[in-house]
């Protein structure tokens, strides 16, 4: 396959934006060959998010802007993450054991623990993104998307799966990254970044630094708890990642 289809999957994976299929036959590793392409994917989001913010300011404020500017990443992705976040709150909340919390996760009801991990999660993304500029918002809205988008490859690198194969949402062959890949999805991380670090190097450092801290914490957690990793924890991760770089940055420009 090309890596213009690699991309397709990519898009196809994290977005609801549909786009042509591609000509060529599905490949078994599909997933491992796109995954670098997930921040290319999430700086498109991010800058529709910013272009949300931006155009709203003007008329409702920061709050509201905010507000819209986060569903607007959530709806363009199918609320994908939040999805993970959720069943993963559930999981590891009401679970005694590795095989409850499994079971859990595959429960597509939300119980207490998934319904507080939301509300909690969107309203500190919120409050953190209503408390910088507006263009120093857009920024970190490019970036946050783009790098969170990035942990599931790290993830995925450092830990084994832990869910049912048979009863995957989204079925593939694990395959490491190959050592170009890994530089193109740093590559592009990092250019995703270039624009926050225009507007404050401290911001996009404290941002990073917040957001590694946040995923790798839940990474780990769900390590010692089911033993590695599913496609919920993923999604947990990565919007863990969102919660910690926004709140980094706003814990910078709002001071």
């Amino acid at each position: 396959m090309s890596e213009v289809d690699h991309f397709r999957d990519a898009w196809r994976f994290l977005t609801i934006v549909r786009i042509p299929d591609s000509s060529q036959p599905f490949a078994a590793d599909w997933l491992a060959r796109s995954l670098k392409y997930f921040p290319a994917v999430g700086i498109c989001i991010g800058v529709v998010s910013a272009a949300v913010w931006l155009l709203a300011d003007p008329i409702w404020g920061d709050t509201t802007s905010a507000l819209l500017a986060v569903a607007a990443g959530a709806l363009m992705s199918g609320a994908l993450h939040e999805d993970g976040l959720a069943d993963t709150a559930d999981a590891f909340g009401g679970g005694r054991t590795a095989e409850k919390r499994l079971a859990i996760m595959k429960d597509s009801r939300i119980g207490t623990y998934g319904a507080l991990a939301l509300g909690f999660g969107c309203l500190l993304r919120i409050v953190a993104l209503a408390a910088v500029p507006p263009w120093a918002g857009a920024a970190a809205l490019v970036a946050c998307h783009a790098l969170a988008r990035a942990t599931p490859a790290v993830v995925m690198s450092r830990l084994s799966y832990s869910g049912d194969t048979a009863a995957m949402k989204a079925a593939y062959a694990e395959s490491p990254l190959r050592t170009g890949e890994w530089q193109l999805l740093a590559i592009i991380a990092a250019a995703a970044m270039l624009p926050l670090v225009f507007v404050s190097v401290r911001a996009a450092f404290t941002g990073l630094l917040l957001g590694a801290l946040f995923a790798g914490a839940l990474a780990m957690r769900s390590r010692r708890l089911i033993g590695g990793y599913t496609g919920d924890v993923l999604g947990a991760v990565e919007q863990m990642f969102e919660i910690g770089f926004l709140l980094g940055v706003a814990g910078v420009l709002s001071s």
